[in-house]
């Protein structure tokens, strides 16, 4: 059977788990992002308690890799009474990992917005809430967007990592169908060339959008 038979036969399985792995990605950023924005803004806040709890949650999502908090969200939690489907431990577990990185990536554009928008804001008698909201946080997200969209890649890529849970995302399919046939080098290839079907384009949406956004800088 040539690589193309192959392909034709099992491209069915390998397209339902892309369809799960997309899932996954996309409640991944949808929990991730705005808990992102939260700890960004907690790592920049003026109470102390919130500052340090917020930087060592940080610290943490990003010193520990995330297959470690994938098993530790399947596997460890059960032992404490809190049993999650695979779906489910994937999503937060890759949430977490996601909020602590694009944390940096947000706090970074909040800190290039330039220091006269703010000023600007307190010259118009605007209270300090309301310029993080209506100045400080429009802007930064706008500049990190290029690097989000960046990450968010990564967490695509990162979904196959699930398979080590027995989630039936692409490489879990890929990886049992090898498992079957031993055919391991075509299918494997097939998975390959299905992420980058995604993610070829995806780099380059981001780079487009990266370009657009400093021409109106």
């Amino acid at each position: 059977m040539t690589f193309f038979n192959d392909w034709v036969e099992y491209f069915p399985d390998l397209l339902g788990g892309l369809g799960v792995s997309l899932q996954l990605t996309f409640v991944t950023l949808l929990i991730g992002l705005p808990a992102g924005l939260v700890l960004a803004l907690g790592a920049g806040s003026g109470n102390r308690a919130v500052r340090v709890v917020s930087i060592g949650v940080i610290e943490i999502g990003r010193g520990t890799p995330a297959l470690v908090v994938l098993q530790l969200f399947y596997f460890g939690l059960p032992t404490a009474g809190m049993t999650l489907t695979s779906f489910v431990a994937a999503s937060l577990a890759l949430a977490f990992t996601t909020a602590a990185y694009t944390s940096e990536i947000i706090r970074g554009g909040l800190q290039a917005v330039p220091g006269g928008e703010v000023e600007a804001g307190h010259a118009l008698g605007m209270a300090r809430r309301d310029i993080l909201r209506f100045v400080v946080i429009p802007q930064g997200i706008r500049i990190a967007i290029p690097p989000l969209m960046g990450f968010a890649i990564m967490v695509f890529q990162a979904t196959s990592l699930a398979y080590t849970i027995a989630m039936p995302e692409l490489m879990s399919q890929a990886y049992s169908i090898g498992s079957i046939t031993f055919r391991y080098l075509s299918i494997l290839t097939l998975a390959g060339l299905m992420y980058a079907l995604i993610t070829i384009p995806a780099s380059s949406l981001s780079n487009f959008v990266e370009h657009r956004l400093a021409r109106h800088r």
